[in-house]
């Protein structure tokens, strides 16, 4: 709790990150108030047309702008020559729609994964020519999706139970298995696909170096799995192979040399990075070097 009339200290948490949520009848001075300052420990959203600016004099004015819960002192300004507070609604979002929400779509994302790697493994076994190993990597994406489908259902029913507090922690186990186990498999196993089908060595190497280049990409933009987590060095490893596989499993393929290896390797790196983001890794970093209330565009 800070005095109102302590501008420099107020000042200073607000531009940290801190709001004033609620105003305080414990100041030592006769007819003071103090302000209670809160660190916001996820990202929330603000309105932007409904800021206003209330004089710090204004004591009565403030204390009755911060009745309400949903607004908070998220700024100090000078109107003319005097400080202000700048006085903003949050918005109020509702926790379990947006779980369901989050389940929801994990559900049909997975289903639809499930649906082209079923394709493709069907492809597969209807190929004399196409490598048994591969076949079994294809396999291990499937048993890999239907798990994250069971996850995400079972995400979905602690909906129901949502004091449990669990949602979280199923839902990564949820993403880590579609992404590692289902998603990834399916893009490196397109080359080998293409080659068995096409038998054009140069536009099967082609196509593996852009799914190479596009799966760096991913891995380094903020949309992947492993960006919420943080990285060490074998993480960085494993990162690059994953991303480098399509280029050596055509290549593998196209030359005719045994592919078992790089399966094998393939399918220990995709596992030791589903390890170390199940079990060595805690929760997804949501909100680690952002400010923690954005302006809603």
């Amino acid at each position: 709790m800070i005095e109102i009339a302590n501008v420099p200290l107020s000042g200073l948490l607000l531009k940290s990150g801190f709001i004033g949520t609620r105003v305080m009848h414990t100041s030592r001075h006769p007819g003071g108030v103090c302000l209670h300052y809160q660190h916001k420990r996820r990202v929330e959203y603000i309105d932007p047309d409904t800021r206003y600016l209330v004089p710090l004099s204004a004591q009565t004015q403030l204390i009755e702008s911060l009745a309400s819960q949903d607004q908070a002192v998220t700024a100090l300004v000078s109107l003319r020559g005097e400080p202000a507070l700048e006085i903003t609604r949050f918005e109020q979002d509702d926790p379990a729609t947006l779980q369901s929400g989050e389940a929801a779509a994990g559900i049909a994302f997975s289903g639809a994964i499930l649906a082209a790697i079923t394709f493709l493994l069907g492809f597969a076994f209807t190929s004399t020519r196409f490598p048994d190993d591969v076949r079994l990597l294809l396999i291990g994406a499937t048993f890999s999706t239907v798990l994250s489908l069971i996850v995400y259902a079972s995400a979905s029913g602690e909906l129901a139970r949502i004091h449990s507090n669990t949602f979280g922690r199923i839902m990564k186990y949820g993403n880590v298995l579609s992404e590692f186990g289902g998603v990834l498999p399916f893009l490196i196993s397109l080359p080998v696909t293409y080659a068995q089908a096409s038998g054009d060595p140069r536009t099967t190497m082609v196509l593996a170096a852009l799914l190479s280049i596009g799966i760096a990409w991913y891995e380094r933009s903020e949309f992947s799995i492993a960006h919420r987590f943080r990285k060490s060095f074998v993480e960085v490893v494993l990162m690059a192979f994953t991303a480098a596989s399509p280029l050596i499993g055509a290549g593998v393929v196209a030359t005719g040399a045994t592919s078992w290896p790089w399966t094998a390797a393939l399918a220990c790196a995709l596992s030791g990075r589903t390890w170390l983001y199940l079990y060595r890794r805690g929760p997804e970093a949501g909100t680690a070097g952002r400010r923690q209330w954005q302006v809603r565009e």
